[in-house]
């Protein structure tokens, strides 16, 4: 365990090894440079503070006492932690222990300042339930928890956990649902289901702590209407049961206020494109405003009750990935660019929380692409190496996760280790991605994977006759969704692709629906409309393994042994196959899940990726990378 006291910055390793990292490529600085998540704060006690960072060279939780400036390292686990929560009151810390990234586990309970003689004091924090996968948690300030669980044989059940009494379900169904909120005075619970059988559009429930149904709100309307809804947040004060909730009827995410109790529903007058996420202000009189439109994101102040004021918080160009309004006022957030690596600012000026040591050398700023596609124009980010200045540049195009998520103008160190090896590259924001509207987002049905890959072939030509990249080391590269992408489209374009790098990838759709985490599983359902057992077809067209005879490239795939998104064996059934017919290709397996939290792990699978694409394109890019 890491213990600094008296400090107003974040943890850093410092000593040798951090001597040793500075003179390591630009691009290995950036994945070791110290950093921090935005601290979370407990809502009745903001000065006490949890954040994550990588200071030892693994993501841990750190506890940090504001008043005093001293921060403490809260977990020390081989393979990291990440997923961890304040109480109400700030007495304790709560995190998830899985085993090495599996995501299947307990909720692990912690003082605030740690236990006695030194020691973390961890103990189970709900003792009568046993391990599965996480589906929200939310904690009253009576210490009553409310605890959403995943598992393959139960579906998803709900359970309140009073302290010393045994746990009570309150709710069971087999397609995925979730906790949302519990409110200020602890009489309201705010669910997500899905239980008409739609998973990428969540209806909402608010029940008492014994179960019984309050309110519901449903714009699926049985399953025939596709909008979504989504928790926000309660209203944080006492005696106020509004709740916030995200919604798609205007055609892009907006929020309104609903009162469960009396069914009053106030929508908002913010007039914004692209999509839009709110929170409370802790004294409920307004809401900060995260507006997100074409890769970019920016902050503002609504006041309802002010005849729907809305006043822009100022925030430098590029993407904020997380905000938070404290009790003075002053807003807080995490920022970064493509070219300038994040920082947890404060609207009053200052930085909240500055990692010592080396900071993370700065990129290349991302250039806007629109390109006529099948199905509408499409974004794509673009970054070219600053030298030699003109193309056609050896160019990857590196394809986001999700596939409900979208690359923006971030600070990302994987993008930019190929920059600086000499490489452009390219990320496409393709149907299916968020930020561009409902209608871009649901366009993802049926055809999956063949959808996305339209756009980005259309983008693809657009960097070739644009003399932006060489067409013989054109490399497609991604990781889960991403990854899935890149196979799928080795086989399905084997003329248009030199290389292929798949990180986590889907492989075997089949096999891999039937070995998946349950919630998975249900958007599967949704987005292939059916089982691979009632739509063989669908399941069979979306498949990499259906191509993987028509494979050409090189192609190199990393998998976590314990991944349960993108499971190992359905990954070895696509290897079998590139191994039956002497296909030239590589297999990196790591002992994690969907990815890793271990800085030098990460920095090792950027290594043997661009070792990999160095040996099997023509000669020409930067061996380097310094």
């Amino acid at each position: 365990m890491t213990e600094i006291t008296g400090s107003t910055t974040a943890p850093s390793a410092q000593g040798p090894a951090a001597a040793a990292a500075a003179s390591a490529p630009k691009w290995e600085q950036r994945f070791r440079a110290p950093r921090v998540s935005l601290p979370d704060w407990a809502e009745d006690a903001p000065d006490r503070a949890l954040f994550v960072s990588n200071a030892t060279g693994t993501y841990e939780l750190y506890a940090w006492d504001r008043a005093t400036g001293a921060q403490r390292q809260v977990t020390d686990r081989p393979n990291g932690t990440t997923d961890g929560l304040l109480t109400p009151g700030g007495e304790s810390v709560w995190w998830f222990a899985d085993t090495d990234g599996d995501e299947f586990g307990v909720w692990m309970r912690q003082p605030f300042h740690g236990g006695e003689d030194g020691q973390p004091g961890d103990e189970p924090a709900m003792p009568g339930l046993g391990p599965s996968y996480p589906a929200g948690l939310a904690i009253g300030r009576d210490g009553t928890a409310v605890a959403g669980r995943s598992t393959d044989e139960e579906g998803t059940t709900v359970h309140v956990v009073r302290p010393g009494a045994a746990p009570v379900e309150i709710y069971r169904h087999r397609e995925s649902a979730g906790v949302g909120d519990l409110s200020h005075d602890g009489t309201l619970i705010a669910l997500e289901h899905t239980e008409h059988g739609d998973a990428m559009h969540s209806a909402l429930r608010v029940v008492r702590p014994d179960g019984t149904t309050v309110a519901e709100l449903d714009d699926t309307e049985g399953g025939t209407k596709e909008l979504g809804l989504s928790v926000l947040g309660f209203a944080p004060v006492a005696g106020d049961p509004r709740l916030l909730v995200g919604h798609q009827r205007r055609g892009r995410w907006e929020p309104m206020i609903w009162d469960p109790t009396t069914g009053v529903e106030t929508e908002l007058a913010i007039d914004l494109p692209g999509d839009v996420v709110a929170e409370w202000y802790p004294d409920a009189s307004a809401l900060l405003v995260v507006h997100e439109f074409e890769a970019r994101s920016e902050l503002w102040r609504y006041e309802p009750g002010a005849g729907g004021a809305l006043v822009r918080v100022e925030t430098p160009a590029g993407s904020v990935s997380g905000a938070t309004a404290r009790p003075d006022g002053t807003v807080e957030y995490l920022w970064s660019s493509a070219e300038q690596p994040p920082v947890v600012r404060s609207t009053s000026g200052a930085v909240v929380l500055d990692p010592p040591g080396a900071k993370a050398p700065a990129s290349v700023p991302v250039e806007d692409v629109w390109v006529d596609g099948p199905g509408g124009r499409v974004h794509a980010l673009v970054q070219r190496p600053a030298a030699p200045a003109q193309g056609p540049f050896p160019t990857v195009f590196e394809i986001h996760g999700g596939p409900t998520w979208h690359d923006s103008d971030a600070f990302a160190s994987g993008p930019a280790a190929w920059v600086d090896h000499g490489y452009a590259v390219v990320r496409v924001n393709y149907r299916g991605s968020t930020g561009y509207g409902r209608a871009w987002t649901d366009a993802l049905k049926h055809r999956v994977g063949l959808i996305e890959l339209e756009d980005i072939a259309a983008v693809r030509e657009w960097a070739v006759k644009s003399g932006l990249a060489d067409p013989e080391k054109l490399v497609l590269a991604g990781g889960s969704w991403g990854g899935y992408l890149t196979l799928l489209g080795l086989g399905t374009q084997p003329d248009d692709w030199a290389l292929g790098l798949a990180a986590v990838p889907v492989a075997d759709y089949v096999t891999a629906y039937h070995d998946e985490m349950e919630n998975l599983k249900a958007m599967d359902r949704t987005l292939l409309g059916g089982t691979p057992e009632e739509v063989p077809e669908r399941f069979e067209a979306s498949s990499p393994l259906t191509y993987v005879d028509a494979v050409r490239a090189p192609v190199y795939i990393s998998a976590g042994v314990n991944d349960p998104r993108c499971p190992i064996r359905q990954v070895e059934n696509y290897v079998d196959r590139l191994k039956d017919r002497d296909a030239v290709h590589e297999v990196y397996r790591y002992d994690a899940g969907h990815g890793s939290l271990v800085v030098e792990e990460r920095i090792k699978q950027v290594r043997l990726e661009l070792d990999f694409a160095q040996r099997h394109l023509v000669a020409g890019t930067d061996p380097s990378g310094s």
